[in-house]
């Protein structure tokens, strides 16, 4: 593994080699495995180990960026003359800040996202696991395929104003789909600490979720009682964090625009953007070195915060929008420069409710209703409502008067966020939840009411 004295070795190198007002150079990289199974049996297991340097010179506003993964002496004398023949040409950007020279405090603690027993898993350990789920199928004569993935990775930065940061961490993934003739049940679970993987639970789970649908039924579209599981939330909800930026504001891309600081959600929703909770992962510190605070973005429904990346903050300062936005501070957000993003939050923590329900709770207090497992093929129609269609998909089921009766065909939906987010009746204890639509998150299962299925599909 590169280290942060390796990296720090290679970083005065670069400086030397460069003769730009400002360099700030960015280190990934690191060891990932994959096993990969289907028809009940291992087809593919590959590894790769990779670092990489991507250089940043600034010449009196100007700025580029040059990345090589490539680090003897004559491939970081390349990379940063690409560099700096690319920066040299650019137009002056009069908004560009200085590099800086601390990336401040964090707002706690951040745990260890590194465990040497992730760290430590063989192809072999990773075949045993698959072992388990396989033989879950059998025992239900179902087939099976999915993943089982770690990775041990790092994440730097350096500048030439003293600036220093890095980050370790462990992750370790497993998705699981169980196939019958004309049903599925889908699983998946990430973790930076391996042991809080079951393969063998999640397999039971998909197997259970594919025979208990099988044979399903048809029921007519329109508004449903819908419980979403973690999986299905988090598919959901992934698709308005983006607009929570300084800059989505700035560029009137965000659907809270002229809504920040009013009630546009329910008030059982509360959500933070927090690198710190047990259940999160990732880097403290973002694209520039600036480290990550706790925002809460959502307080009792009410758009409460934004998040800022230091130009973004300047900007929004001197903008139209400067008293109409709450707070206004650099939160440790930004993505790397150049970049035409900004920032976003991307360590999302939904905040229980006064008194949670387990999904059973949910199912027997359900009339008439559907349960969904996940979400997928999600595609936004409306941006300001944060419309969004999509389908159901790997264990899709008919309650009714507060049990679980059979599977049914899945329906394609058409729903706004916003209506959503301000019809939930009840909600199960946050957790950390894996999708295939959206970055991971703390959030829990969802009862909402009125959601709207427009169609039914052929499966």
């Amino acid at each position: 593994m590169l280290d942060r004295n390796q990296a720090a070795d290679i970083f005065a190198k670069i400086k030397r080699y460069s003769s730009a007002d400002e360099v700030e150079v960015l280190f990934y990289g690191g060891k990932t495995a994959l096993t990969r199974f289907a028809n009940n049996t291992i087809h593919q297991n590959v590894a790769e180990e990779n670092y990489g340097a991507s250089v940043r010179t600034v010449f009196g506003g100007r700025t580029a960026r040059a990345t090589t993964n490539k680090l003897d002496d004559e491939s970081l004398q390349r990379v940063v003359q690409a560099s700096e023949s690319l920066a040299r040409v650019q137009h002056p950007d009069p908004e560009l800040l200085p590099v800086p020279a601390s990336g401040g405090e964090s707002d706690g603690p951040v745990p260890s996202r590194y465990f040497e027993q992730t760290a430590a898993i063989t192809p072999d350990d990773r075949a045993q696991a698959v072992g388990k789920i396989v033989k879950v199928a059998d025992k239900h004569k179902l087939t099976t395929a999915g993943i089982f993935s770690t990775a041990e990775t790092i994440e730097g930065i350096f500048n030439s104003r003293g600036l220093c940061d890095w980050h370790t961490q462990t992750s370790s993934e497993i998705s699981v789909t169980m196939l019958e003739s004309d049903s599925s049940g889908w699983q998946k679970a990430n973790s930076p600490n391996v042991a809080h993987l079951d393969p063998e639970i999640l397999g039971q789970i998909a197997a259970e979720k594919a025979f208990s649908s099988a044979n399903p039924r048809e029921i007519p579209p329109g508004k449903y009682t819908v419980i979403l599981e973690p999986a299905a939330v988090l598919d959901m909800v992934g698709f308005m964090f983006w607009d929570f930026g300084g800059l989505a504001i700035l560029d009137q891309r965000s659907f809270l625009t002229n809504r920040v600081g009013t009630k546009i959600f329910g008030g059982n929703i509360n959500v933070w953007d927090d690198v710190s909770h047990p259940l999160q992962s990732g880097s403290p510190f973002d694209g520039e070195g600036v480290r990550r605070q706790r925002v809460q973005l959502i307080e009792n429904g009410v758009v409460n915060r934004l998040v800022y990346a230091r130009a973004s903050a300047e900007k929004m300062r001197l903008s139209e929008h400067k008293d109409k936005v709450g707070i206004i501070a650099p939160t440790g957000h930004g993505f790397p420069l150049p970049n035409e993003m900004g920032e976003a939050p991307m360590n999302i923590v939904f905040g229980a409710p006064a008194e949670t329900k387990s999904l059973e709770q949910m199912i027997a207090g359900t009339d008439r209703g559907i349960l969904v497992t996940r979400l997928w093929y999600i595609r936004e129609v409306d941006p300001y409502e944060k419309i969004l269609t999509g389908m159901t998909r790997d264990g899709t089921f008919y309650i009714g008067e507060g049990k679980v009766r059979h599977g049914i065909r899945n329906f394609r939906f058409n729903e706004s966020l916003v209506h959503m987010l301000s019809s939930v009746e009840e909600m199960g204890q946050p957790l950390r939840a894996s999708g295939e639509e959206s970055f991971d998150m703390v959030v829990p299962a969802m009862k909402v009411r009125d959601f709207n299925f427009t169609e039914v599909t052929k499966f």
